[in-house]
């Protein structure tokens, strides 16, 4: 089967959707299918301009010049390939291709969400809600979908015009490279490299920069559970540099001193923070799946999380829980961060065989992310797919 993904540019800011490309890619080149990926390249985005100009022009590449482009070659492509679109935000080049066969992969709507004002607290430009309209009458001329959570499948269903031709919920594959590493032997890791001591454990975030993403709340809350625990253990936030609100934030931290930050962090890394870490703190206020989750339960690290979908889905029972932040309420925010911390403390403090069968209930949840088996499925979806419309 001849298979083109149409993928995310890799010179913009995000890694994550071009290295979700590569996997699917790789996945379908070693079930011997012929792949290509189709991105945009930096024409205009090389350009020497001001940084607030950069993502503009970034725009041009990947709005103008690449659907130009595409137009030229896809008169060459016999008419049985199957057009795979990476992520639904690629939404402006399906049209061209709208009568060919096609899958648009759905991982979250939550931009879309915002530029409509379902999220308060993530208030979004007029550019930036035309910007959305434009991503939205793209996917909308598709027929064919595969989403990565129950979650998005209904957000989906609510943004398209008609009941789609195909829509299917696939897991994604949990990465294979993280797994199990003996606590003690992750905490002397990380403690030569942050130059600390970290051998009595530490609480682990992973994520960007993200609104939803509540990395404010993770130092909140990790201020209560020292000011209630009186303890010395540390927070170690993993992802992009800091964004300024998470500075003033950290700054403001009577125990900053125990706050680390590391960037970038590889695979190898990410398997030892998560494997030493006492518990792992994911307090999401929204998410289209929540993988980082599922990545600490890989590694035997307790998590605690938003007891709201898709975090419960993709956690099942394997999971501590805590309300959502609360959007506007000081109160109402000061009696979120005393339950989450409070419940912090309480996983911090489990004894061995209560922490034993919680990291054991994990470790068998993630069986439902196995790569191969999300390879295998995707692989069935898109030969049956590709065989309906050709024949």
């Amino acid at each position: 089967m001849k298979i083109i993904i149409f993928a995310h540019p890799e010179f913009m800011p995000s890694q994550s959707m071009p290295r979700y490309a590569n996997m699917l890619a790789d996945g379908m080149k070693q079930r011997g299918h012929e792949v290509s990926i189709w991105r945009p390249s930096p024409l205009f985005f090389n350009k020497r301009l001001p940084g607030s100009l950069k993502k503009w022009f970034g725009y041009i590449d990947q709005y103008i010049v690449f659907p130009l482009k595409i137009r030229r070659r896809i008169k060459r492509i016999p008419p049985e390939t199957l057009f795979i679109f990476a992520d639904n935000a690629l939404g402006p080049w399906v049209p061209l291709v709208k009568d060919r066969p096609h899958i648009i992969h759905c991982h979250d709507f939550l931009a879309q969400r915002s530029a409509l004002g379902e999220f308060p607290q993530n208030r979004v430009s007029l550019s930036g809600r035309l910007y959305q309209l434009f991503i939205r009458r793209g996917y909308r001329k598709g027929k064919n979908f595969i989403s990565v959570s129950n979650k998005t499948r209904t957000d989906l269903h609510r943004f398209l015009n008609t009941v789609p031709s195909f829509s299917e919920v696939i897991y994604n594959g949990l990465n294979p490279r993280l797994n199990k590493i003996n606590p003690d032997h992750a905490r002397e890791f990380l403690s030569k490299k942050l130059n600390t001591d970290l051998s009595g454990g530490y609480i682990l975030h992973v994520g960007g920069n993200q609104w939803y993403k509540n990395r404010t709340g993770v130092i909140e809350i990790y201020d209560q559970v020292q000011k209630k625990n009186n303890s010395k253990i540390a927070l170690i936030l993993i992802g992009l540099e800091p964004s300024k609100e998470l500075i003033r934030t950290y700054m403001l931290s009577p125990y900053k001193e125990h706050i680390h930050f590391i960037e970038e962090a590889d695979d190898n890394l990410l398997n030892y923070a998560y494997s030493g870490a006492s518990v792992f703190l994911f307090p999401s206020i929204a998410e289209g799946f929540g993988w980082p989750i599922a990545e600490a339960m890989a590694c035997a690290c307790p998590v605690v999380t938003t007891n709201e979908i898709p975090m419960t889905e993709v956690a099942g029972q394997s999971a501590f829980f805590i309300p959502r932040k609360p959007e506007k309420s000081p109160t109402m925010a000061k009696e979120w961060v005393t339950e989450a911390a409070e419940m912090l403390i309480h996983v911090i403090q489990l004894k061995d065989t209560e922490r034993q069968q919680i990291i054991q209930k994990g470790l068998i949840n993630i069986h439902r992310f196995d790569a191969n088996h999300f390879l295998n499925q995707i692989e069935k979806i898109y030969m049956n797919h590709n065989q309906k419309l050709t024949h």
